[in-house]
């Protein structure tokens, strides 16, 4: 007979003593447990003990997370959160830097645990750390420690960031106190001292506003670029996080540049100065081409920094051009001056001569509108965004430029590419495509090399694009009706290109160059061969009549990842701080078991674990996105397009609600279409769909086999012994 689910077989140590095997009730109070394994070992005072996972977290066994252990794990006996804290708190302002330095040692190692962390935070430990950093006494491997356990502490959530003064942050010129921006400051500091205080910077302005304003008034650019130009990848991570940090933060008119400033490197700094200061150059020749590979978290650095860096342009893109401003008109004179090489005429000619001929030349231009092109950038997106591409094309690029012009304006009227209509239409396309004015996604590592190569990355990218679209006009042979069809191909020579994460501009276009029409009439054209077997009517017939079982399929497949279950992240400002949550269906398909973890689980959490219980019949709705009650409540996060594109609730009384955040997209679809199925409605997901259409063409291949004359065994053939020698395999390296 099983011995009873409830009943646990452990070993539990203790310094200076065998192991014991143990059986634990865990319907008994823990404190029982505890009281027990010390009678075992004469200890007295069996209050001021815990028990411990005996692993690398060294984690406490507590009444919330007791139900993760399991048969056969090995638990410590050890001091009591709360002695430890109080022995630590006393023996990291130990005279002896020896027990010192130790006592600050276990402090970093104690406090990634939540419930050490409480009882520390509770004897007022923050401060006695903060006054530490502050003194300036501690230096080298004892402040690392130091600012090491502060880290791990604040990153619990218990004390709120809101409470520390500009004195930990900024060095007061009338004393000798030290402060987190010193340590950035310095060009020789010990590379984990660096790592932590950037880390500690990056929280701060992530979750104070008023911390916020003190760190960019404290930290220029002159100071973090050095840290880039070092070999240490994870200092560059956190100094490209700082940055990000402070642009993510930044309001608007603070992320403009004042052209007035001199010494540039003693600014604030902001997005445009970033620029300036060719950052973007800097990282790509350390980071990027550095000699380490770029691992997880610097790419999804790095593709922030792309995205926060486009977002600038949102603000021009959303500007409509008032046809009355005459600053605004005079760029489009501009435009006419370079392309035609003429001067506007002041006296010359009668007011409507000189309006014929303006019109003229704007037609050549390839505006719309050929009497007041300004209407042309009334529209919304791409507003004025369009004409700085235009302007930058024309004064950077000039001949390119004055070629497109003059190669159109010779054309048949019907046949030629109209250069102002292209480039609103492209910049709107560039747009879309490299998502300006979205926020940057939680878990997105998609940046692209190239846009570090240039300060002006974007207007060299229309650059490259408005000549690659006058071409492929060119090779199309196209008229003025065959304009959208023209755009749909020089997107998608675009899309394939950026696919290729080009290292360079000068490699986008040489990729570009190999995708002309004829190459996409080709790509299209064997994927449309594909496609077209599948088309016929008895072909179609027999795949409506499959389609049933492949949805039963799905669904199956969705409820039993739902009988697996998940562990779903609780949204912190803080990336590295993860908190867990579980949850998942029982076998019956009638009640959904969830709990609170203290850490990421490994594989599957049993339901007697998890405390929590859902009656499937209770439920009445699925909700997702801004619908979800915990969308409407946090500011923060109803902002962020990609946790309300992860986010579902579920509805379930009178106005309760359980409430997730997908850890990605794909189990955000399981879990929205597992939920359906169980509430009898339709899978809508677009992961339901490409699953469909997946197993329903590997389903209409089999079925449109030629089996004729061919016997299917009913057994899989056996697998061949192994050769007596290999001296046939030939070794490539």
């Amino acid at each position: 007979m099983p011995p009873p689910a409830d009943i646990l077989k452990v070993a539990i140590e203790w310094p200076g003593a065998f192991p014991k095997l143990m059986e634990i009730d865990q319907k008994k109070p823990l404190s029982a447990i505890i009281k027990e394994v010390c009678e075992g070992w004469q200890l007295p005072n069996h209050e001021t003990y815990a028990l411990q996972n005996a692993d690398s977290t060294n984690f406490y066994i507590t009444e919330k997370n007791r139900n993760n252990i399991k048969n056969g794990s090995i638990l410590r006996l050890t001091k009591s959160p709360g002695q430890m804290a109080m022995q630590l708190h006393e023996r990291i302002q130990s005279s002896s830097l020896d027990v010192k330095l130790d006592a600050l040692k276990d402090l970093a190692n104690s406090s990634r645990d939540i419930t050490f962390a409480q009882e520390f935070i509770n004897l007022d430990g923050i401060s006695l750390l903060t006054q530490m950093v502050e003194s300036g006494t501690d230096f080298g491997e004892m402040l690392s420690f130091t600012l090491t356990a502060f880290v791990e502490l604040m990153d619990h959530g218990i004390v709120s960031w809101d409470t520390f003064s500009v004195a930990f942050i900024k060095k007061s010129r009338a004393c000798s106190s030290y402060s987190i921006a010193s340590f950035v400051c310095k060009s020789s500091m010990d590379s984990a001292v660096l790592q932590r205080s950037l880390a500690i910077l990056e929280s701060m302005v992530l979750n104070s506003q008023d911390l916020y304003q003190k760190v960019a008034q404290e930290i220029t650019i002159g100071q973090l670029m050095p840290h880039l130009q070092g070999t240490d990848q994870d200092i560059q991570t956190y100094t490209i996080a700082v940055i990000n940090a402070l642009f993510l933060k930044a309001p608007e008119e603070k992320r403009q540049f004042d052209e007035n400033i001199v010494n540039i490197h003693d600014c604030p700094l902001t997005l445009k100065l970033m620029n300036r200061c060719a950052l973007s150059s800097l990282i790509f020749q350390n980071v990027i081409r550095g000699p380490k590979p770029i691992n997880e978290e610097m790419a999804h650095q790095l593709y922030m920094l792309q995205v926060l860096t486009f977002n600038l342009l949102e603000d021009r893109m959303m500007t409509k051009m008032d046809p009355q401003d005459q600053a605004q008109r005079d760029i489009i004179f501009e435009l006419r001056r370079i392309a035609f090489d003429v001067e506007c005429e002041s006296n010359s000619g009668s007011i409507e001569k000189r309006k014929s001929m303006y019109t003229r030349d704007y037609k050549k231009l390839g505006f719309i509108n050929h009497v007041n092109p300004a209407v042309d950038f009334t529209q919304i997106p791409p507003g004025m965004l369009a004409l700085d591409n235009m302007l930058y094309f024309a004064r950077q690029h000039q001949d390119s430029y004055i070629r497109i012009v003059l190669e159109n304006s010779s054309r048949e009227d019907k046949h030629e590419c109209p250069f102002g209509r292209s480039s609103i239409e492209l910049t709107k396309m560039l747009c879309e495509i490299l998502k300006v004015g979205e926020l940057p996604s939680e878990n997105c590592h998609d940046f692209h090399p190239m846009f570090f190569t240039h300060d002006r990355s974007f207007e060299e990218f229309f650059c490259i694009c408005i000549q690659l679209l006058n071409k492929t006009w060119k090779e199309m042979r196209a008229t003025s009706e065959d304009f959208n069809k023209v755009m749909q191909v020089v997107r998608e020579q675009i899309t394939r290109a950026l696919t290729a994460k080009p290292n360079s501009l000068d490699q986008f276009k040489s990729r570009l160059q190999n995708l002309s029409y004829t190459e996409i009439l080709k790509i299209r054209q064997s994927e449309r061969m594909n496609q077209e077997d599948f088309q016929s009517r008895p072909i179609v017939e027999l795949r409506e009549k499959i389609q049933p079982e492949i949805m039963e399929l799905i669904k199956q497949q969705r409820l039993n990842r739902l009988c697996e279950g998940t562990c779903f992240r609780k949204i912190s400002s803080r990336r590295r701080q993860d908190k867990f949550w579980y949850c998942r269906l029982s076998p019956n398909h009638k009640v959904l078991h969830y709990g609170d973890l203290e850490e990421s689980p490994q594989g599957e959490v049993p339901h007697d674990s998890l405390q929590d219980k859902l009656p499937v019949a209770d439920i009445k709705a699925v909700v997702t996105g801004k619908d979800c009650p915990h969308m409407k409540e946090k500011g923060a996060l109803k902002q962020n397009k990609e946790v309300l594109e992860l986010a579902f609730s579920i509805l379930y009384e009178s106005d309760e609600y359980l409430n997730f955040i997908a850890p990605d997209k794909h189990e955000y679809c399981v879990w929205t279409d597992g939920l359906n199925a169980l509430l009898g409605k339709e899978m809508t997901s677009e992961f339901t769909r490409s699953d469909l259409d997946t197993l329903l063409n590997m389903e209409m291949k089999l079925r449109l086999l030629d089996l004729e004359n061919i016997q299917i065994p009913e057994a899989p053939p056996p697998i061949p012994k192994e050769p007596s020698n290999y001296d046939f395999v030939y070794d490539c390296n």
